[in-house]
């Protein structure tokens, strides 16, 4: 699809570089939903062979810059020290969700993210600067986001906050998530999304604790008081 014409067209195809957990569930979620999925890892496409398997026809795996090619919506979803490693050129001009989190102890010291003169989703644009980049999925534990979906009316239906700096990537990715079994909150711009990052109210706490895997339901007040007491 193409961002510029509109949320009426459904995004069908789904390319994911990096299929760990989140973007496993992401990709699960999708294929529900009745999307299409191309998952790609570091590894190689054959090591995806059992995923694939197991998700079914609307699913195949491809090296990150087919899986980027293919998807007319990007996921991203690898520790923040791959970004490097990422194909520049194929997300060009497209929504790219990026559900990455900072984490020294994994990724080695950033200095720019230490210091917080960048998020770690402004760090990211700096790879895929033609990107339309949008923050989302990185406050949710995956387990929580399997089980809380739920149909668009439902009464439990929760949220989750999306940032970014172009308004028709955002729409996009709205549509996209609401069509997988959430709503959304909008967050802010790119140099807001700090605001949902590892350790703010909004990352975890809301959906509860990680030993209830079922999760709790959390609605959009939930979310934006969360947001609304981050502090950096």
């Amino acid at each position: 699809m193409a961002l510029v014409e509109g949320a009426e067209n459904m995004t069908t195809t789904v390319g994911f570089i990096g299929s760990g957990n989140i973007g496993t569930a992401v990709a699960r979620l999708a294929i529900e939903a009745g999307h299409r999925v191309v998952l790609s890892n570091s590894r190689g496409p054959r090591t995806l062979a059992d995923t694939v398997a197991e998700l079914g026809p609307r699913a195949s795996a491809a090296t990150s810059g087919e899986a980027a090619a293919a998807g007319d919506i990007v996921v991203v979803t690898v520790p923040v020290r791959a970004f490097p490693d990422l194909p520049a050129a194929p997300p060009a001009g497209k929504a790219v969700i990026d559900t990455c989190n900072y984490g020294p102890e994994r990724d080695g010291h950033i200095v720019e993210l230490d210091n917080k003169s960048l998020t770690s989703s402004e760090l990211l644009l700096r790879y895929v600067p033609d990107a339309m980049l949008v923050k989302a999925f990185n406050n949710i534990f995956f387990k929580h986001l399997l089980s809380l979906a739920r149909p668009a009316g439902a009464d439990d239906r929760s949220c989750l906050p999306i940032a970014g700096d172009s308004g028709p990537a955002k729409a996009a990715v709205t549509e996209f998530i609401e069509s997988i079994g959430y709503n959304v909150v909008d967050a802010g711009s790119l140099a807001e999304s700090w605001r949902q990052a590892t350790g703010t109210p909004v990352w975890g706490t809301p959906y509860g604790p990680f030993s209830n895997e079922k999760g709790l339901p959390a609605g959009e007040d939930a979310i934006r008081a969360a947001l609304a007491t981050a502090l950096r």
